[in-house]
This record gives structure tokens, C-alpha cells and sequence, in this order.
């Protein structure tokens, strides 16, 4: 399984990103699929993850903010970014597991997020 992400970029406070993360090798629906966060100094976050069948989680950090969605046809998982705020801003890599509970087994190789002010 492969995962490649796109859509980072430089955006202002309060500005929005779509981030998104193609799966090839399997069909993503097989898959828990997460968004993860690192800002420099600060350690890896989970913001939002779609399992399997479709339910989705947001940390609370996100919630309200972000919306992670996916397009079987596409075999992608999109991360909607909206009101964005400085701590925000890190790498975002999306990893995949066949179970949620696990840690994911494949990575993307992550997508820069810059928020300034």
C-alpha cells in the first residue's frame, strides 16, 4: 500500500486547506486511515481519522475545524481544513491500518502546512 499526500501549502489565519492522501496498492475502504500532525519541537498528533465502514473521529484541537472525508472512486482521503490558526502548522502525514486501534503500518512521505499571521 502507497500513500501520497498533496495540498499543503502556505495560508493566513483563519484561511483553509484541503490536504489530500492517495492510497494505491489496496482500496482505501480496507483501511482505518488518519491524519496526523508534527510541528517542530512538539511531538506527532492524530487530528482525524475515517475507519473502514466510514465513521470519522476529530481530536478536539480540530473538531469543528477540520472535516477528513473519502472518495472510493478516487481511492483518496481528503482532509478539509477551515479557520485555520498557527498551531496549526506542521508537517501532515496521513498513515493507514487495517484496524484502528493499531498504529498505522503504511505512511506518506507528509505535506508542508504554514499559517501566518
Amino acid at each position: 500500500v502507497h500513500l501520497v499526500e498533496s495540498g499543503g501549502g502556505s495560508v493566513q489565519t483563519g484561511g483553509s486547506l484541503r490536504l489530500s492522501c492517495k492510497v494505491s496498492g489496496d482500496a482505501a475502504s480496507r483501511y482505518c486511515i488518519s491524519w496526523y500532525r508534527q510541528a517542530p519541537g512538539k511531538e506527532r498528533e492524530g487530528v482525524a481519522t475515517i475507519s473502514g465502514p466510514g465513521t470519522t473521529f476529530y481530536a478536539e484541537v480540530v473538531s469543528g475545524r477540520f472535516t477528513i472525508s473519502r472518495d472510493n472512486a478516487q481511492n483518496t482521503v481528503t482532509l478539509q481544513m477551515q479557520f485555520l490558526k498557527a498551531e496549526d502548522a506542521g508537517t501532515y502525514r496521513c498513515g493507514a491500518r487495517l484496524a484502528c486501534e493499531n498504529h498505522p503500518d503504511y505512511w506518506g512521505q507528509g505535506t508542508q502546512v504554514t499559517v501566518s499571521s
